[in-house]
């Protein structure tokens, strides 16, 4: 299984930012993609959860309304669509897959190296 993100990089405080996580490896309907946050010693956060057979989502509450999750089925790509960013929301975003039960408790058996996001006020 591998995951790759791409996209990441500085963005202005209100302004928008796509990241992107190619997926292989495996059939993509069995595991649930999530995105996950992390600055290191600070904060750890399941951003978004999405599964590919259902079209199933769950956010987080610090980003409900602001980034959405989507699936490009014939690249086997997830994208979290970031809108409205904030400071706080400067992290290393990685995407992991798992089963759904996994993913929404914030939890992944596979993991991405994870970009960097950077927001500037």
């Amino acid at each position: 299984v591998q995951l790759v993100e791409s996209g990441g990089g500085s963005v202005q405080a209100g302004g928008s930012l796509t990241l992107s996580c190619v997926t292989s490896g495996y059939d993509f309907d069995d595991y649930a993609i999530g995105w996950f946050r992390e600055v290191p010693g600070k904060i750890f956060e399941r951003v978004s959860c999405i599964e590919p057979s259902s079209g199933l989502t769950r956010y987080a509450d610090s980003v409900k309304g602001r980034f959405t999750t989507t699936i490009d089925y014939g690249r086997r790509t997830v994208h979290l669509q970031m809108s409205g960013v904030k400071p706080e929301d400067a992290a290393t975003y990685s995407c992991g897959a798992a089963a759904w039960s996994y993913c929404v408790r914030g939890q992944s058996t596979y993991r991405g190296q994870g970009t960097q996001v950077t927001v500037s006020s």
